[in-house]
Order: C-alpha cells, then structure tokens, then sequence
C-alpha cells in the first residue's frame, strides 16, 4: 500500500484531498499544525484505519524529516493563505511558505520520495497581461502572500535543478467548495445569505476568478501524482473559464432563493493597485499530460457548497457578521 504525506490536512483542501486519497487506496500521513488544543481542524470528522494524523510544524526542518520518512508521495499544501492579513504579517508568510517548502523539500531529497507536489496559486500571476493564462505568463507579486508563493515555487523547482527532486509544482486557481474559509468570497456570500442577512457586505465585484470545485483540485493533485514527464513542471490546475464576483454573487442568491443588496465594505477592498483583477487559466498542459478535466461546473459546485453551508452543524462553525481577512 502506497504511503502519501499530506502537509496542511487539517484545512479545506488538504482535508478534500486527504478524504481522496484513503478512498483511492493509498496510505495517509496527514499533517495537522500543532495547538494546544489537539483540535485537528478539518480532519476532526475524518476516520480510517489507513489515516494517521500527526501535529507538528513545517518550520521545523527535523520534524519535517521525521513526518517524511517512509512515504511514497508527498502532497505540500501547508501555508499561509489570507492574502489581506499578509499585509500585516508578511514575515510570517515568508517563515511558513517560503521556509516550510525549503524545509518539506530538503526532507523529500532526503528521504528519497518518489514524488513531492508543491502547492502553488493562481496568484503569482497577478492580473493577466494575456488569456487564458498559461503557466509562461509573467509573475506578478501583487500582494506580499503571491511574492511569499513565487519564492516558494522557485525553491521547489531549484530542487529539481539542483538535486534532481522528483518535484511537481501544482497551480491549481481559485478553489471552492464545503469547508472554506470565511475569507473567501463565496462563503462569505453563502453565509451571509443563510445567517438571514440581506444586506451583503462585499468588496469589489469587478474581478473575474476562473473557479474550481474542491474536489476537481483534488483530483488534480492525484493527476500530477501518478503522471509521467511533470517533474519540474509548473502545471496549472484550472477550468479554462472566467466569472466576475458580481456574477458569483447573483448565481448564489439565485440558487439560494434570495433577494438581497450587496454594499461595498471599505475593509474588504485591497490596497490600491495590489488587487488581481482578472483571472482565467489554461489548462492545455494538464490536459495533455493527465486523463484529468474539470467534471464540476460552477452552477452544480455552488450548488454542493450551498447545500453544504446551510446545514446549521455547519454554518455554527462561522461568523457571517465579522469580516474575516
């Protein structure tokens, strides 16, 4: 049985994608950041007798040695993400993204792994000077967390260079789905509208997202794990599509049967020229180098995620009334 490390499982996709995983045969380490509480986050509702849960820090290098031994795969999902509380704590996000992936690379080589995929972000290409945007389009650091990222990906590709790391680096564009974040746009409409709220608080509506059901990501990422001739490869994970935020917004309320206004909330809008306003990915190379292809579209994902946030278990779990960067 093949042994997989999921770094970052206990959050929205490492969860998605660990659940995938067990359900495909494999063998999971899954990597929950240490508390004090022994709360394991997402990965709280997920048992099996093929999944180990760990606690521990991608900041430590040893540790990160120790969690890697005797895996096959590595999946490196473990970051920093909010990209508005990267404008305050931006030291944090070059120890997390930059450190962690040196650290998860220094003990994939090692450790000898077969393969190590290293999450990158639709971010790093800022707003697209071309579409779709293919993965030679330029990088833009538009925000300190997309720079935290370009300097994460440039680590993992100077391991293949250098060393020879079986490394995959994995762009996959605005995941959404059950279990996000609240600082993501679509829970945060979702929420808002199933709390009873009918004024919703937003922030620019003008940017276009091409938007990937979780569970497309994830099947991405197990792709790029079984394929031939993606190491050291910079390979999006996208659906070739683009819709603004206005558009996501009336689709959800649409779907969700409401009628509501939205207001612009000034703490929800990105320091000026900083905001990636045009996002749309091709998925040429994937295509060719994997079996894989979107399945979900985004009216049956937000669908799902609906379906999803408005059972109450679920929606108790947020804070629809509170801006969270």
């Amino acid at each position: 049985m093949t042994t997989a490390l999921v770094t970052g499982a206990n959050g929205f996709i490492g969860s998605h994608l660990t659940e995938l995983l067990l359900s495909e045969g494999y063998r999971v380490r899954a990597l929950n950041q240490y508390n004090s509480f022994n709360d394991w986050g997402w990965l709280e509702g997920i048992r099996h007798q093929n999944l180990e849960v760990v606690s521990g820090d991608v900041r430590d290098p040893a540790f990160c040695r120790e969690i890697t031994r005797g895996c096959d795969t590595v999946f490196h999902l473990a970051a920093l993400i909010a990209i508005p509380y990267s404008y305050s704590a931006p030291d944090s996000y070059v120890d997390t993204n930059v450190k962690g992936t040196l650290n998860m690379c220094q003990a994939a080589k090692d450790c000898g792994v077969r393969r190590i995929i290293v999450t990158s972000t639709s971010e790093v290409y800022g707003t697209a000077l071309s579409v779709p945007i293919a993965e030679s389009h330029p990088k833009q650091p538009q925000s300190p967390y997309s720079a935290t990222k370009i300097g994460a990906d440039a680590i993992a590709l100077s391991f293949y260079n250098a060393f020879a790391l079986p490394v995959t680096v994995a762009r996959p564009f605005n995941t959404y789905g059950p279990r996000q974040s609240a600082r993501a746009i679509i829970p945060t409409i979702i929420s808002q509208i199933a709390s009873g709220m009918r004024e919703i608080k937003v922030g620019d509506l003008s940017p276009t997202r091409d938007f990937n059901f979780v569970h497309d990501t994830c099947r991405g990422f197990l792709a790029l794990a079984r394929a031939e001739n993606v190491d050291g490869r910079e390979i999006n994970i996208a659906t070739g599509t683009e819709v603004s935020m206005r558009e996501t917004l009336e689709m959800i309320a649409e779907l969700m049967g409401a009628d509501v206004r939205y207001v612009v909330d000034p703490q929800r809008l990105r320091p000026k020229g900083s905001e990636v306003m045009r996002l749309c990915g091709d998925n040429t190379l994937i295509t060719s180098l994997t079996p894989w292809r979107p399945e979900v579209s985004l009216r049956e994902g937000l669908s799902r995620t609906i379906g999803w946030f408005t059972d109450p278990e679920n929606l108790r779990r947020y804070k629809p009334e509170i801006y969270n960067q």
